[in-house]
């Protein structure tokens, strides 16, 4: 696991640690939209102060494309960096991750991809410092990056993709923007949940992702609303990080495996797309993990004491969909003007993803899989029916 420095003002740690790592010769891969706030001075004046050399990368995209990924381990190969720093959301950090690692490897992106690739990574390539700017995709503590196909998403995964660094710093989440803080956010919350109900799932894992959904559900609200208040934020960049280290460990399911065909297909955010499919993943394999989801509302701060496990996990799925109508995110497909023609598709690429479908505490087959689309269409909540 990296290196990891926690809590607001943990940017203070970043010049220490590059001076550790050696660095002399830094790629910092981040978005267009922070370079142009002026948050890459935040990083780049205390390197500079050093004595450093510092490129910015700014070519990076939401849900980035395989050729976007490619072009960016090209240009790090080119210019023979000794450290790369991600700053950002997502997918800067996925692709910070990737360009530091296949630096030193060759051929292309694609050929070490989960799927399809026929390569195996044989190293941890150049040192890898990463700094979230949201709470919510936890990447700044797993070892995977996740890239967009023509229709649906692959990732490139190995313990060599984790970073030397992970620095949390929620001081600069302030800026976020609420539609962003609300994504990712749930993006986060999606995280804790699938790892407590995952097959994978162990007392450490299970202790993570609660404390994660109580500080997230407790949270978020508040941060959409109020972007500066530094309670939420510092809270949120906690679960955010805790719900990493707890699906690190523990794994995703279907909700993520769902996801990635919406992404892929209709280019919605992953965050959205986890939040629109949540509630209908978990009200439809409910009646594998009952107690679980008793456990879950209970951390959202929904008093169950008295109710069976049975009518909790019910309120469950009710509390996971009101969460995320609190926060502004549609809570159907149809909010994302996608019809009732594109669920088959959506089906068919869906079932593909089996490497996450594993570990489903219950096991979706294609029809479960097209069900739980139908349902997240109709905006009513479906459940797999047990014999």
């Amino acid at each position: 696991m990296p290196i990891s420095y926690t809590g607001w003002g943990a940017l203070e740690q970043l010049t220490s640690e590059a001076e550790r790592l050696n660095a002399s010769n830094i790629l910092i891969v981040t978005d267009p939209f922070l370079e142009e706030l002026g948050m890459t001075k935040k990083i780049v004046e205390p390197l500079e102060a050093k004595g450093w050399k510092t490129s910015i990368y700014t070519e990076v995209v939401p849900e980035p494309p395989l050729e976007v990924g490619e072009k960016l381990v090209a240009y790090t190969k080119e210019n023979k960096f000794d450290l790369v720093i991600g700053l950002g959301g997502g997918s800067a950090l996925d692709l910070a991750k990737l360009a530091g690692v296949l630096a030193t490897h060759e051929g292309k992106v694609a050929d070490y991809l989960n799927l399809t690739g026929e390569r195996a990574l044989v190293d941890k390539g150049i040192p890898k410092i990463l700094i979230p700017t949201t709470s919510g995709t936890g990447s700044e503590v797993t070892n995977i990056a996740v890239l967009s196909l023509e229709s649906s998403k692959d990732v490139v995964t190995h313990d060599y993709l984790l970073p030397d660094v992970a620095i949390v710093d929620p001081e600069l989440t302030i800026s976020l923007p609420p539609k962003v803080t609300a994504a990712t956010g749930i993006d986060a919350l999606t995280h804790a949940v699938e790892a407590y109900v995952s097959k994978n799932a162990n007392p450490v894992t299970d202790g993570l992702a609660l404390q994660a959904i109580r500080l997230i559900s407790g949270s978020i609200r508040t941060a959409v609303e109020d972007g500066e208040n530094k309670e939420a934020r510092t809270n949120m960049s906690y679960g955010s990080y805790l719900a990493g280290l707890a699906f690190f460990n523990a794994g995703v399911a279907g909700v993520h495996a769902l996801a990635y065909p919406l992404g892929g297909q209709f280019h919605i955010s992953h965050g959205e797309s986890n939040a629109v499919l949540l509630p209908y993943v978990m009200g439809y394999i409910r009646p594998s993990c009952e107690k679980r989801m008793k456990d879950i509302v209970e951390a959202m701060g929904v008093n169950v004491t008295q109710l069976a496990e049975q009518e909790a996990s019910y309120t469950c799925v009710e509390e996971l969909k009101k969460l995320v109508a609190d926060v502004n995110i549609p809570v159907s497909l149809k909010g994302f003007d996608i019809g009732e023609d594109a669920l088959d598709s959506l089906a068919d690429d869906g079932i593909k993803q089996t490497r996450i479908l594993a570990r489903s505490p219950m096991p979706l087959e294609r029809e479960d899989i097209y069900a739980i689309y139908h349902a997240a269409y109709s905006g009513e909540v479906a459940e797999k029916k047990t014999v």
